[in-house]
C-alpha cells in the first residue's frame, strides 16, 4: 500500500464573475471519489487541500481534471502541490524587502510544468507597476502597485514567459491555506 501524502490541488479560473460555477460541496464530494481523504476547500476560488497516495503530481493533476470535466462539463486546469513544497514557498517570506502600502498587492502565480526562461529577475513592467520579485519551486512571486497603475496586463504578462498553465493567487489567499496546512501536519 502506497504511502499518504498531503496535496494542494489549485484550480484555475472556477467562480470568477460568475462563470464556471463550481460549489465547494460538489468539489469536495468529487475529490473523495477519486479516493481522497481529509478534503478541505479554502475560500471559494478552487483551492482544495487533500489526502491522497502517494503519485506522480501530473497524475493526480489528470485524474482530477478529468472528473471535473465529467462533473461540470468544461475544463478546469489543476496545479498540485505538495504540501512540504507550498510549505518552503511561504516560509520563504519571498516579500521581505517589499516595501508595502495599501495600493500594494502581493502575488504568487503556480506553474504547472517547470518552465525555464532566460527572464532576470527581479523584471518590471515599463511603468514599473508589475514587478516580478522572484521564482521558487515553479512559483513565481510578483507584486503589484496600485499607486503607479489602476490596470496591468499582468497575467498576460505571465502567460507570454511562462505559459497558460498557470494559475495565480493573492498573498492572503496563500497565507490561509498555509495555516490550514500547518493544522493540518
Amino acid at each position: 500500500m502506497k504511502q499518504k501524502e498531503i496535496y494542494i490541488a489549485l484550480l484555475r479560473g472556477i467562480n470568477v464573475g460568475g462563470h464556471h460555477k463550481v460549489p465547494m460541496a460538489d468539489l469536495r464530494k468529487d475529490f473523495n471519489k477519486l479516493g481522497c481523504k481529509k478534503v478541505e476547500t479554502v475560500l471559494n476560488s478552487g483551492n482544495i487541500i487533500f489526502d491522497f497516495k502517494r503519485e506522480k503530481v501530473e497524475y493526480i493533476e489528470n485524474i482530477i481534471s478529468e472528473q471535473l470535466k465529467k462533473s461540470f462539463g468544461f475544463n478546469i486546469p489543476v496545479v498540485i502541490r505538495k504540501s512540504e513544497n507550498f510549505m518552503e514557498i511561504f516560509s520563504s517570506n519571498p516579500f521581505r524587502s517589499v516595501n508595502l502600502t495599501p495600493e500594494t498587492r502581493l502575488y504568487g502565480t503556480f506553474l504547472k510544468n517547470d518552465n525555464d526562461t532566460d527572464i532576470r529577475l527581479p523584471w518590471c513592467t515599463p511603468d514599473k507597476s508589475y514587478t516580478i520579485v522572484g521564482r521558487n519551486n515553479n512559483t513565481i512571486m510578483s507584486v503589484l502597485d496600485l499607486s503607479l497603475s489602476q490596470t496591468t496586463k499582468a497575467m498576460a504578462t505571465l502567460e507570454s514567459v511562462f505559459g497558460k498553465d498557470i494559475t495565480t493567487r493573492n498573498w492572503n489567499t496563500i497565507e490561509k491555506i498555509y495555516k490550514k496546512l500547518d493544522i493540518c501536519s
